[in-house]
């Protein structure tokens, strides 16, 4: 399998944005984050229609970087196995190193994913340069 798409997905506060921000500059790639892409299309909507819509959003420059052959990263809570679906990722890791986050809505919301490629349960589980191995690896 070839992969293009990565998505580090998991609840607020689980190191998405810090783990993405290395693993960017180890596989030299794209990389998309979520709030940035929020708060440039100033839509802070979190309503399951403003998920989805973020979700359309993270996938379609995801999609575009893959098509063009680059390898992009995508960093997102994704919340529910529906939204993780259309994303369609081709290697996927869970930051599950927090419990909860300090958003009671997406807490309840989020479904623990039951498809995905590593999985991380605390901070300091594996090395950027281990997972970029993985990632070329597969």
């Amino acid at each position: 399998r070839h992969i293009m798409k990565i998505l580090v997905m998991g609840l607020s506060g689980s190191g998405k944005t810090f783990l993405s921000k290395i693993l960017q500059k180890e596989l030299a790639c794209a990389w998309y984050n979520a709030d940035n892409l929020r708060e440039m299309a100033n839509d802070w909507d979190f309503s399951e229609e403003g998920r989805r819509r973020q979700c359309s959003r993270m996938k379609s420059l995801a999609d575009f970087e893959s098509e063009n052959g680059r390898l992009v990263i995508c960093d997102f809570i994704c919340p529910t196995e529906d939204l993780r679906k259309s994303f369609n990722a081709d290697f996927s890791i869970w930051m599950d190193t927090v419990k909860t986050s300090n958003y009671k809505d997406t807490d309840s919301i989020f479904q623990p994913p039951e498809d995905y490629d590593l999985r991380f349960r605390k901070w300091d589980q594996y090395s950027p340069k281990e997972i970029a191995k993985l990632i070329s690896d597969v």
